[in-house]
């Protein structure tokens, strides 16, 4: 009052939500929540809270402006593994991770957590996490009857409706289930999540997307897997959490077994990430290791009778594939292969940038080669062809994020679940 300067020192305060949460209330969305027109989606939004002093204590999402800073390349499908609104309590808390739509089981309602544009914490790779969006389906991979058709087509219409909109090719390279996603580096592969699981039906939601699943009438030296899922009964255990060694339910399934040689008494392969002794993989439902699933394409890598053989993870697979019963039929695609005199090309789990492209206030991302590689002769299938990206996101304040690009990858259908290589290493060609 008297012109006498008074300063008064800021401190950072946290708002207690917890009497709010407990009422239930919606907080609108900034825009309306992001859907086709024909499919209502409820706006229950993840929060985006700086939990600390510390601006690099945040959560539970990342801030972006996709697809202006980045393309948006994938869509994981996930199930939740816990009931509808189990989840909806997990996503709205600020200390838990976060993914973009819930889709309940009983009517396919939809909510929406966060904004496409945003990044949501769901894959376990924080690079597809950057390009993808996220989806939880309510259920239980152990349980098929939670993936009801009501499910299934408010689940196809959104991601119809997002493909087109962020031009994501309907297809398994850009369609993929938390399965199907590659750990960063060798200590974190065997932890990966195996969801939706061997009981998620693609086959049916790819015609739901209007997209199925194509195959070509001659061999062409690729093959996409395509088992009837109702008749394809495979003999899991694991279902049943109290005795795990008791086998499933006999139902349907979209995954099928490889085995190290072609006849049925052969072992499963092993994996090295997952059995780092050499022992075989088990048919335990979560056990990725030996199997493949509807609409994965891999290079063919020979045949035997009813059996043929893919390229896998490095090695030769097998999988029984008789006249009368095809599990894998011809297809079209990119093909890839180590160039002439490489010996072995190391894959990664992330498609980051070499060292050189960061620039001074980013600290270089390490690019860890994972257990698996492919040695010259060997072929792949090829997704996407990418530039290598690496989201630099530490701090609550979105306008210090930063985006590095570097040399192009090309990502590969390795084993059960995609990785990456660099272009350089490879050839490739169209077949």
């Amino acid at each position: 009052m008297d012109g006498e300067t008074v300063r008064l020192t800021g401190s950072a305060a946290r708002p207690d939500r917890t009497q709010l949460r407990s009422l239930g209330l919606r907080t609108a969305p900034a825009a309306p929540p992001e859907g086709p027109d024909d499919l209502p989606v409820e706006w229950i939004p993840a929060p985006y809270e700086q939990l600390s002093d510390d601006p690099g204590h945040y959560g539970n999402h990342d801030q972006a402006r996709r697809p202006g800073s980045q393309r948006i390349t994938h869509i994981v499908i996930h199930d939740t593994e816990c009931e509808y609104d189990v989840a909806l309590g997990l996503v709205q808390d600020p200390e838990y991770v976060s993914w973009h739509y819930t889709i309940r089981s009983s009517d396919g309602h939809v909510a929406q957590h966060v904004r496409t544009e945003d990044v949501g914490w769901h894959a376990g790779n924080w690079y597809l996490n950057a390009k993808s969006i996220g989806i939880e389906h309510e259920g239980f991979a152990a349980e098929p009857a939670w993936y009801t058709e009501a499910m299934y087509r408010a689940s196809a219409k959104l991601v119809r409706h997002l493909a087109r909109r962020f031009r994501i090719p309907l297809d398994r390279q850009h369609i993929i289930g938390h399965d199907n996603v590659p750990g960063t580096t060798p200590d974190n592969v065997a932890g990966m999540h195996w969801d939706p699981g061997p009981y998620w039906d693609w086959a049916h939601y790819f015609e739901l997307l209007g997209a199925e699943l194509p195959t070509w009438r001659a061999d062409t030296g690729l093959v996409v897997i395509l088992p009837d899922f109702d008749t394809n009964h495979v003999p899991f255990h694991g279902c049943d959490a109290d005795d795990p060694s008791a086998a499933c339910p006999v139902t349907g399934s979209a995954m099928v077994m490889l085995r190290t040689e072609p006849r049925d008494d052969a072992p499963l392969l092993s994996d090295p990430a997952l059995n780092p002794d050499g022992s075989p993989q088990s048919m335990h439902l979560s056990d990725w290791g030996s199997r493949v699933v509807t609409g994965q394409v891999y290079a063919v890598a020979g045949s035997d009778g009813d059996w043929t053989a893919i390229w896998f993870n490095g090695t030769k697979a097998w999988l029984k594939n008789p006249a009368s019963a095809r599990v894998a039929r011809p297809a079209l695609g990119v093909v890839a292969a180590p160039k002439a005199g490489s010996g072995r090309i190391p894959v990664y789990g992330r498609a980051y940038p070499e060292e050189s492209a960061y620039p001074d206030d980013v600290p270089p991302q390490e690019l860890a080669p994972l257990q698996y590689s492919i040695p010259e002769g060997q072929r792949y299938a090829v997704g996407p062809v990418l530039d290598s990206e690496y989201y630099h996101a530490k701090t609550y304040d979105e306008s210090q994020h930063v985006v590095v690009r570097g040399e192009k990858y090309a990502q590969v259908q390795l084993g059960h679940r995609v990785a990456y290589v660099r272009l350089a290493d490879v050839d490739t060609w169209h077949v």
